[in-house]
């Protein structure tokens, strides 16, 4: 992209830009994921660690293969490999979804430093180039921003709309929405919650697999490195509440997050000298300040969260 006869300072604003939509786009796959997860009534504190073998499996498979769709399918992969055992431990054997989740998240981040260890300093990289739009392109700011966005930003706004009309909109949406409001009930109506359960948390982990390979095919340096996730898995399970469980909230969550990850690397660029430390704590304050936000808000309201989320089903012989 070539931006031509602007300032330093517009060229600054429109990098911050460029920054948030991929940062955006990197939180939104990891939460859409844990969104569908969570409407079917199953906590996953694992999507770290999926994220991070999605990372290392994307950057692997994108290096070898030299394209970036590859690693990106491989990536999703990984993550739905790591998140079966979730659904295994969690929705088979109905163990305690919160111990399963950090489980998860612990064996993805050493599972990724392990795979990865021979591939620190590897100069090889599939990257996902910018999509160029004609004409639209050419419209200042709007098009060097909207437009010209790599395909994956796409694909997680196209997955957004089509993870909102399956939710609301379809006989498997109503069967996901009902085994996270009442299981009983779900399994009255003739829905396997089992089965319901375990392939939402699996799509989830393909989402939060295909966040961790575009994260390391597209916005990291030139090779793998290890704790590369740096956190943003948390970010995005706290963007589901943030979002109310919505796929369009989580959206409006995704940029206002993936903003403060920008800034981080963009503030020098308007000339403000401020700590990069305190800066990499932004995220996370914010986190925070946001569910003590929610909290106080919704402290004489009922809970936007599915009523059976983190309960354990487990049907009853007739």
């Amino acid at each position: 992209m070539i931006l031509a006869d602007i300032t330093i300072s517009e060229a600054a604003a429109i990098g911050l830009v460029i920054a948030t939509i991929q940062f955006a786009t990197l939180l939104y796959l990891a939460a859409l994921g844990e969104t569908i997860a969570e409407r079917a009534g199953v906590l996953n504190l694992g999507v770290e660690g999926m994220m991070a073998v999605g990372a290392v499996t994307g950057y692997i498979a994108g290096a070898v293969s030299g394209s970036p769709w590859i690693g990106l399918l491989v990536g999703a992969l990984g993550g739905a490999l790591l998140a079966s055992i979730h659904a295994f431990v969690a929705v088979g054997l109905g163990a305690d979804q919160v111990v399963s989740g950090l489980a998860l998240t612990i064996l993805g981040l050493g599972l990724a430093d392990y795979i990865g260890a021979d591939y620190t300093g590897d100069s090889r990289r599939a990257w996902f180039a910018d999509v160029d739009i004609p004409v639209l392109t050419d419209i200042p700011w709007v098009g060097e921003t909207i437009f010209a966005a790599t395909p994956v930003t796409y694909l997680a706004a196209l997955l957004g709309v089509s993870t909102w009309f399956v939710l609301n909109r379809t006989a498997i949406g109503l069967g996901i929405r009902a085994a996270g409001e009442s299981a009983s009930t779900a399994d009255a109506a003739g829905h396997s919650v089992a089965r319901i359960r375990a392939g939402a948390v699996v799509v989830g982990g393909a989402f939060a697999g295909m966040s961790g390979a575009y994260l390391t095919n597209t916005l990291v340096g030139t090779s793998w490195s290890q704790g590369v996730t740096a956190g943003r898995g948390w970010i995005a399970v706290a963007l589901v509440i943030f979002g109310a469980w919505r796929p369009g909230r989580v959206a409006l969550g995704a940029l206002l997050f993936g903003f403060t990850l920008a800034l981080q690397l963009r503030l020098s660029g308007f000339g403000i000298d401020f700590s990069p430390i305190l800066m990499s704590m932004a995220p996370f304050l914010m986190t925070i300040i946001v569910l003590i936000f929610i909290s106080y808000r919704a402290r004489n309201k009922p809970s936007p969260a599915p009523a059976a989320i983190g309960i354990p089903y487990r049907r009853e012989e007739r």
